[in-house]
């Protein structure tokens, strides 16, 4: 085998697209604000430093984050019908109250019973509370019926740095899709085209001999308060001829941004390849 140069994984790769994306998405967000918490400056230095954790793996706690993984949790439960071992998860069963009141309407007592009637499910992760409706739970659970969960991929692309390691964990494979669970608090059309998964993941497949082309972002929109909105899909078809040079460009120019800030990398597996469990 090869020497393996350098070894990136998808959501790596779209940490540092979000990093050059600094300007526009900082227009996006504060553009217009009047009294913005930082000025453009200071905030692509804030991405450059998330992006130097990232590499670096640093421990961060997020709540959005966070989310997204006990609801993906919660999912994979359902398709493979099995408990979680990695947090907690219960129903949440209706519950229908009863009593009397006096002449006037004034209530003198209730009670509460608990059906069988299932509303929600309530995933406990990193000492955080979130519920699911469960309509939204069995949605998403019934369209990945018979699917493979959290499936690793990895694959060799050549560059002009040499052999790279692409990697990632797929959310849910099915026989002709590939798909990636995403939850997010504001969806707009088209919000995952820049991400590298929907690239990665099937190059990998295709260079392992399945030819699945067909990739799809299956998103769950949250409010302000961390209640379900609506459910969106992004689906994207790999092009061999078109998305290869696009992936090889976006590694090299990541391996360029890495050599120009070694000093700063902590993580140095990142730099060559010697076991392959990630």
């Amino acid at each position: 085998m090869n020497k393996i140069s350098y070894r990136l994984y998808a959501t790596l790769l779209d940490s540092y697209q979000n990093f050059i994306d600094s300007d526009k998405i900082y227009q996006k967000y504060y553009g217009f604000s009047e009294n913005p918490p930082c000025d453009e400056d200071e905030f692509k230095e804030q991405q450059f430093q998330s992006l130097i954790d990232r590499i670096n793996r640093k421990p961060f706690d997020n709540e959005k984050a966070d989310r997204g993984t006990a609801f993906n949790e919660v999912i994979d439960c359902m398709v493979e019908n099995r408990k979680s071992e990695t947090m907690k998860i219960e129903r949440v069963y209706k519950v229908e109250r009863f009593g009397a009141c006096d002449e006037v309407g004034k209530p003198l007592y209730y009670d509460e019973e608990q059906t069988n009637e299932v509303l929600a499910l309530k995933a406990t992760y990193n000492n955080r509370e979130f519920t699911f409706p469960i309509s939204i739970c069995r949605e998403f659970a019934n369209y990945f019926k018979g699917a493979l969960t959290q499936q690793r991929v990895e694959a060799i692309l050549p560059t002009r740095f040499g052999d790279v390691l692409v990697y990632g964990f797929i959310d849910e494979l099915m026989p002709s899709t590939v798909h990636d669970i995403k939850t997010t608090g504001q969806y707009t059309f088209g919000k995952f085209k820049s991400h590298f998964q929907h690239l990665v993941y099937p190059y990998a497949l295709i260079q392992n001999g399945n030819d699945i082309r067909t990739f799809e972002y299956n998103i769950l929109e949250f409010s302000k308060a961390g209640y379900p909105v609506d459910t969106y899909t992004e689906t994207y078809v790999f092009v061999p001829e078109r998305d290869i040079p696009i992936l090889t460009n976006h590694c090299e120019e990541l391996i360029e941004f890495l050599e120009e800030n070694k000093e700063l990398i902590t993580d140095t597996k990142i730099f060559g390849l010697d076991d392959l469990q990630s």
